[in-house]
């Protein structure tokens, strides 16, 4: 199989090379994966404590990293304009935290999103492909990608086919991607692979490897949407999967974590599993997320506390 020469990029036409029989042939030498190996380095790494200043750092970058996530069949564009405020001014009384990365929403409600936080630096990010399920016919699944990046979206979140990918279809399951990757244009692809249904960790390498081959910017653990969602193991073995892509091919995927992370010690968690798997260039908005609807008020109240030393209570900060 002809590999990715080391000077691609997201969005090099070169990533073509990675042909569909290609990617199957990629998929099924997948490094397997020790069970039991993955589970104990990811509750080890958990277990790390970090000094106060560091723990200052890792807060603030959690929220540089966050992308703002209702995803509710509620959800209304008053609401949206009170999270894209939010998403800007995370405490309005404290100008030293930082904006989130993005705000991810239904794609009938990007325009709201693009009208709030136009100059604002925060991105907007918009599901598409026939969320959560990914079950839709092809070309409507296209379609929806084109008119949401059409709508002003920066970002696309994507689901792996995993129907097609779990039936030993791989061919088909790469190609859906690069056909939403070309839809996407310059906005960034996340491919969701929905850990919690593949079943073993073997699997959740073998889908990475497929996203990543077929052109992801990102990979993603989870929709949010079914449980389990993020969990460390699942997280880390996508990491390693990511690190081996890059030293085979030379491109940088980020990762993203999405799906019941809601405290500070889970989001610092994560953040220490991709320091200690893929190092200071992934620590970065522009390599790692956290998909979350409740975590930045929790974050918040962590640096207050570190801060000052005491909590401030939940009704401080609005309700996200």
């Amino acid at each position: 199989m002809s590999e990715a020469p080391a000077h691609i990029q997201p969005h090099d036409p070169a990533l073509a090379r990675f042909s569909p029989s290609g990617a199957a042939r990629l998929v099924a030498r997948a490094t397997p994966v020790d069970t039991v190996g993955l589970e104990e380095r990811a509750a080890s790494l958990a277990k790390r404590s970090i000094k106060r200043e560091s723990k200052l750092w890792a807060l603030d970058l959690a929220i540089r990293c966050m992308d703002l996530t209702p995803l509710e069949g509620s959800d209304t564009p008053g609401k949206i304009v009170a999270m894209c405020a939010k998403a800007v001014r995370p405490d309005p009384t404290d100008p030293s935290i930082p904006s989130v990365a993005a705000v991810c929403l239904y794609p009938m409600l990007v325009p709201v999103a693009v009208g709030q936080l136009k100059g604002n630096g925060v991105h907007v990010a918009s599901v598409a492909g026939s969320f959560p399920s990914g079950l839709g016919p092809l070309a409507e699944r296209v379609a929806e990608v084109r008119d949401v990046v059409d709508m002003g979206a920066d970002e696309v979140d994507i689901v792996l086919d995993r129907s097609a990918f779990l039936g030993g279809r791989y061919s088909l399951a790469f190609e859906e991607i690069p056909a939403c990757r070309e839809a996407a244009g310059d906005a960034h692809l996340k491919v969701i692979l929905e850990t919690g249904e593949l079943g073993s960790y073997d699997q959740v390498r073998r889908a990475s490897v497929l996203a990543m081959a077929a052109g992801a910017d990102f990979i993603k653990t989870s929709t949010g949407k079914i449980t389990p969602g993020a969990t460390l193991p699942a997280a880390l073995c996508m990491m390693e999967a990511a690190r081996d892509f890059f030293h085979e091919t030379g491109r940088r995927v980020g990762v993203k974590v999405a799906g019941g992370v809601r405290q500070s010690k889970q989001a610092i968690q994560f953040l220490v599993l991709l320091h200690e798997t893929l190092g200071p260039e992934w620590m970065t908005p522009e390599r790692f997320r956290i998909g979350a609807s409740t975590l930045l008020n929790d974050v918040l109240m962590q640096i207050q506390k570190e801060r000052s030393g005491r909590y401030q209570g939940p009704d401080y900060f609005t309700i996200d």
